[in-house]
C-alpha cells in the first residue's frame, strides 16, 4: 500500500530550490520564521554531491529545519523521511530526523517520541544521510510511534551539538513505506497500527475495539506480540492471532465472529485459560447459545470450576450448550480428593441439616458425606461457617445424636458447584477422559433441565455425574457411555458410581455403562429411566452383584423400561427416611419395571434383579407394575427374580396393593413369579377342603391375599362318581407361610381346577 499511488496524498516536500519560504527554522506551523528571511541561510545552485541544496551556518544548539507543509498521517500508514548533509567548515555537528506531530484540532500532540537517533558528522565534505520511520503502530523497524492521536506532521531534521559549522542539506524525501510493514494480503487491520503496542504491560484494549472499528468487512489481525488487555474487549470482526493476548480473571474477551474454543485457544496461547475465557463470554454475552470446541482436546491440570471463570455471576438461566471436544485430566495435576472429618449432630426434626460441625471452615460444597446411618450418595449442598452448620443432599437414615462424620471432596473436570443455581446449561458430544485421576461433572446445588448428551466419560476416578443438591430437576442424561476403570475388580470391592440424582422428573436414556458399583442412583420422582445397558458383572463364580439402579424414594412414580440391565439388579430402599418406620402414605408405590432384558450369569442362587429393602417396620407395595420383561440367567440357575432385602425389616405382607407381575418371560429361574398366580390344582381325592399351593411363585413369595377366579376344569365328583354342581368358598392367607388357599366345599369332592389367587 502506498498512500501517494492509491489516494493521491501529497508526500514530499518540495525541493530548496523551489524557494525558502516554506522552510521553518521553527516547528514548522505557519507563522514560524523561514530560511528565506535568514541572512545566514542560502540556496547553492550547484554542488559537487547534491546538486541545488541548502546551505546554512549553524547559530543555535539545536538548529531546526521543518517543511512547512501538512504531511498526512493515519493509522495504518508508515513514512520514512530521509536527509542527506555534510559539512564544509567549522564545527562538526550531529543530525538527527526531527518532527512536530499535531492532531486533528491543530494542537501539538505531546507525550509521543519527536527525534530520532543522532549521528554525528565525522570530517568534512562527507555526506551523511538520516532517515526515520513514523508511524501510528509499535512495530518493529518504527522509529518514532506516534499511536492514533497525531493526524499530520511538519517533518524536517535538526542539527544538534557544537555551533559554527557550515552546513548543507540536500532536498528531503519522504516517503510511504507501508508496503516494508504490511503483508500483501490488504484484507488485513493490524492493532498495532491503532496503538497496541504488544509489549505484555501496556493494556492494548482501545487498541483493539478501536481497529476493530474500522475492518469493514476485513479481517483484524493481532500480530506478533503479547498483548494485555485490561478492560472487556468485544471484537466484531473476523480476528486472526498470530500474537497472544493476556486479560484479569475478571475481564472477558468476546470473539463474535470467531466463538469457537479453537480461536480463544489461539488468543490466550493456553488451551485451559482459553476453554475458561470462551465459557466466561458464552455465559456474559447474547450472540452465541453454544461453544463448539472445534474438536480440540483440552489438557486439564486441575478441575475447572466454571463459577469461578465467569465470576460475575452466580446463578444463570439462559440456555447454553458447550459441545464438541475433549478434556483430558493430567497426571500428577490438581486431582486429589480432599478429606475432612468433622463431630455434628443431626435430628430428624432438621431432616437436612447437620448443625454443630466442627472444622466446618474446611468442608466444601460438594462433599461427599459418610458415616454411621447415612445413606449412599449423600452430598453437602451448602456451608454456613457462621452457624456452624450445613445443608445436605438428602436426609440421613439413621443417625440421630452426635457422631463423627466424614467429608470427601471429589475434584471434578467440569465443576458447576460455584454457582447458586444453573439452569438449561447442555454438554454434548463431549468426552471425559478421567485416566483414574478425576471425576467427571458436579453439577450447581439448584437448577432446572441440565442436559448431559452424547458424551463419553472415561475411567472416571469415583464418579461420572453427581448431583450435590437440586441441580438435576428435569436433567436429561441420554446417548452417554460411562466406562468404569473397575472392571478388572470384585463387584464389592468396587467404588464408583457413574450417576447420582435428588431430584424429580429426571430422564436417563440410551446410556450405556460398563462396571461401576452403581449406574444410578435415583432419589427423586417421576424419573424415567429407559433404553440403557449397563453391565456390573466380574470373573467369580457364584458372584456378588451390586445394584445398578438404586431408587431410595418410596413413592418413586418412576418407570424403568426397555433397558438391557447385565449382572446387576433394580434397588428399591426408603434409606433417605430419618424415621424410617411406616406411619403413612402410600408406601413403596408408583414404580413400573416393563420391556426390560435381565440376565446374570456365574451368580451365586439366591441373586434376584428386583429387590426391595425397606429401612423400616410396617412397608408395603402400593401400585407396582412388573411385566413383560425377559429374565435369564444364562449360566446355572437363581432361585427367583425379586426378593426382599430383610437386612432391616421385612415388608408388610397383609398390606399390599395393585401389585402386578405379569406377561414376563423365565429362563433358568426356579420360581416364575406371578401376580396374579394362575395355579392348576389337581384333587385326586374326595375332600370338602382342598389345600390349594402357591409354590412361592406369588411375588417376594408373598401372602395368598385374595381369589380372583376358581375354574373348574373338569366335572366335580362325589365318592359315588356322581357330578356335583357346587360352587366352593376360598379362604385365603392358610399354612404357617400364609401363601396357600383352601377352596372349602359342601361336601367331599374330587377333580381339578385352576385358581387366580393375588398377593396384593
Amino acid at each position: 500500500m502506498n498512500k501517494a499511488i492509491t489516494d493521491g496524498v501529497v508526500l514530499m516536500p518540495t525541493p530548496f530550490s523551489e524557494g525558502l519560504n516554506v522552510w521553518s527554522s521553527g516547528d514548522g506551523r505557519p507563522g514560524s520564521d523561514t530560511y528565506a528571511s535568514t541572512p545566514t541561510a542560502s540556496f547553492v545552485a550547484a554542488d559537487q554531491d547534491f546538486g541545488g541544496c541548502l546551505e546554512l551556518l549553524k547559530t543555535d544548539a539545536t538548529q531546526r529545519i521543518r517543511y512547512m507543509g501538512e504531511v498526512p498521517i493515519e493509522p495504518g500508514c508508515y513514512l520514512r523521511v530521509t536527509a542527506r548533509v555534510k559539512c564544509v567548515s567549522g564545527s562538526l555537528p550531529s543530525v538527527r530526523v526531527a518532527a512536530w506531530a499535531g492532531n486533528a484540532s491543530g494542537n501539538a500532540v505531546t507525550g509521543i517520541p519527536l527525534s530520532g537517533d543522532a549521528v554525528a558528522i565525522p570530517t568534512y565534505g562527507q555526506v551523511v544521510e538520516v532517515s526515520a520511520i513514523i508511524g501510528s503502530g509499535n512495530r518493529g523497524g518504527v522509529d518514532l510511534v506516534w499511536g492514533r492521536q497525531p493526524t499530520y506532521g511538519h517533518f524536517g531534521i535538526d542539527f544538534t551539538g557544537a555551533s559554527g559549522g557550515l552546513l548543507r542539506v540536500d532536498d528531503f524525501v519522504i516517503e510511504d513505506v507501508t508496503s516494508v510493514f504490511l503483508r500483501e494480503m490488504l484484507g488485513y487491520v493490524d492493532v498495532r497500527d491503532y496503538g497496541a503496542r504488544g509489549d505484555g504491560v501496556t493494556d492494548d484494549s482501545a487498541a483493539f475495539e478501536a481497529a476493530d472499528q474500522v475492518t469493514n468487512g476485513r479481517t483484524l489481525f493481532v500480530s506478533q506480540g503479547s498483548y494485555f488487555l485490561g478492560q472487556d474487549v468485544t471484537i466484531n470482526s473476523e480476528v486472526i492471532f498470530e500474537g497472544t493476548v493476556s486479560m484479569p480473571t475478571s475481564r472477558r474477551l468476546s470473539l463474535t465472529k470467531n466463538f469457537s474454543l479453537p480461536s480463544y485457544i489461539d488468543a490466550f496461547g493456553d488451551e485451559e485459560v482459553a476453554l475458561k475465557k470462551a465459557l466466561q463470554s458464552l455465559m456474559n454475552d447474547a450472540d452465541h447459545e453454544s461453544l463448539d470446541m472445534g474438536g480440540r482436546r483440552v489438557t486439564l491440570s486441575g478441575p475447572l470450576d466454571v463459577q469461578a471463570a465467569v465470576a460475575n455471576r452466580t446463578t444463570y438461566a439462559q440456555r447454553r450448550v458447550l459441545r464438541n471436544g475433549q478434556l483430558q485430566a493430567t497426571e500428577a495435576g490438581d486431582w486429589a480428593e480432599e478429606v475432612v472429618t468433622s463431630q455434628a449432630s443431626y435430628s430428624p426434626s432438621n431432616q437436612f441439616r447437620l448443625t454443630n460441625v466442627t472444622n466446618i471452615a474446611n468442608i466444601q460444597v460438594g462433599s461427599l458425606v459418610e458415616g454411621a446411618g447415612v445413606g449412599r450418595e449423600i452430598y453437602v449442598r451448602s456451608v454456613n461457617v457462621g452457624a456452624g452448620d450445613l445443608t445436605l443432599s438428602q436426609p440421613l437414615s439413621d443417625a440421630t445424636g452426635t457422631q463423627n462424620y466424614t467429608f470427601t471432596r471429589y475434584k471434578y473436570m467440569l465443576d458447576f458447584s460455584g454457582f447458586d443455581r444453573l439452569d438449561v446449561f447442555q454438554i454434548e458430544d463431549i468426552e471425559f477422559q478421567c485416566a483414574i485421576e478425576a471425576n467427571g461433572i458436579l453439577l450447581a446445588p439448584e437448577g432446572t433441565v441440565m442436559v448431559v448428551r452424547e458424551c463419553v466419560f472415561n475411567r472416571p476416578k469415583f464418579r461420572g455425574i453427581t448431583s450435590p443438591g437440586e441441580g438435576c430437576q428435569g436433567m436429561l442424561i441420554e446417548h452417554c457411555q460411562f466406562i468404569s476403570h473397575e472392571g478388572g475388580m470384585l463387584t464389592q470391592n468396587r467404588r464408583s458410581v457413574a450417576i447420582n440424582v435428588n431430584a424429580n422428573d429426571v430422564k436417563v436414556r440410551d446410556c450405556r455403562a460398563s462396571q461401576f458399583r452403581h449406574f444410578l442412583v435415583a432419589s427423586g420422582a417421576q424419573n424415567l429411566i429407559t433404553g440403557n445397558h449397563f453391565f456390573q458383572g466380574d470373573t467369580a463364580t457364584n458372584g456378588i452383584r451390586s445394584a445398578g439402579i438404586v431408587l431410595a424414594l418410596r413413592a418413586c412414580n418412576t418407570q424403568v423400561s426397555n433397558n438391557y440391565i447385565d449382572n446387576c439388579f433394580v434397588e428399591w430402599t426408603n434409606e433417605r427416611e430419618p424415621e424410617p418406620d411406616f406411619t403413612g402414605g402410600f408406601g413403596f408405590a408408583g414404580l413400573s419395571i416393563t420391556d426390560n432384558v435381565f440376565l446374570c450369569s456365574n451368580v451365586a442362587t439366591t441373586f434376584s434383579y428386583i429387590v426391595v429393602k425397606p429401612y423400616g417396620t410396617g412397608h408395603f407395595l402400593n401400585g407396582f407394575n412388573v411385566s413383560g420383561n425377559t429374565f435369564r440367567a444364562s449360566s446355572g440357575k437363581i432361585d427367583r427374580v425379586e426378593r426382599v432385602d430383610t437386612s432391616f425389616a421385612n415388608l408388610e405382607f397383609g398390606s399390599m396393593k395393585r401389585v402386578t407381575f405379569s406377561n414376563n418371560t423365565f429362563a433358568n429361574v426356579e420360581k416364575a413369579t406371578r401376580n396374579p398366580l394362575v395355579v392348576r390344582h389337581d384333587q385326586n381325592t374326595h375332600s370338602d377342603t382342598w389345600v390349594v399351593e402357591t409354590n412361592n411363585e406369588l411375588p417376594f413369595d408373598g401372602w395368598a391375599q385374595e381369589v380372583d377366579a376358581v375354574s373348574h376344569m373338569s366335572r366335580l365328583r362325589n365318592s359315588a362318581n356322581v357330578s356335583e354342581w357346587i360352587m366352593p368358598y376360598c379362604s385365603v392367607r392358610e399354612g404357617g407361610q400364609n401363601n396357600r388357599v383352601h377352596l372349602i366345599y359342601g361336601r367331599p369332592v374330587l377333580g381339578d381346577a385352576n385358581v387366580t389367587i393375588r398377593m396384593d
